[in-house]
């Protein structure tokens, strides 16, 4: 599958607030997501690493108990295991990406 048609996949709310499209690669799996202002991601932890990058939009993320905000041209990276959660401060669009991949979601 080298290519991939991100605007023909499902559109799946996996939290209030968090609409994504899903897909995998060999070792990644890719969430290209539309948030919405206010909603939130509960605090967790994977043992998958996470890359946050925001492409409209801030996202306040919390890794290990310190919080920064993401937006255009300021990524996230999310440690494997560490624990952390997300508050949407705007209505945006964000690709997170996690290593290996995770076929539970999608």
């Amino acid at each position: 599958m080298p290519f991939v048609d991100t605007s023909s996949l499902p559109v799946i709310e996996r939290l209030p607030g968090w609409k994504g499209r899903y897909f995998h690669s060999p070792n990644m799996t890719f969430a290209h997501y539309d948030f919405t202002r206010g909603s939130s991601i509960h605090e967790h932890f994977h043992p998958e690493e996470e890359v946050y990058e925001v492409i409209q939009g801030e996202l306040e993320v919390t890794i290990d108990g310190v919080a920064q905000v993401a937006r255009a041209g300021l990524v996230a990276i999310v440690p494997s295991n560490a624990l952390h959660s997300v508050k949407a401060l705007t209505d945006g669009r964000a690709i997170i990406v996690d290593h290996p991949a995770r076929l539970d979601f999608g």
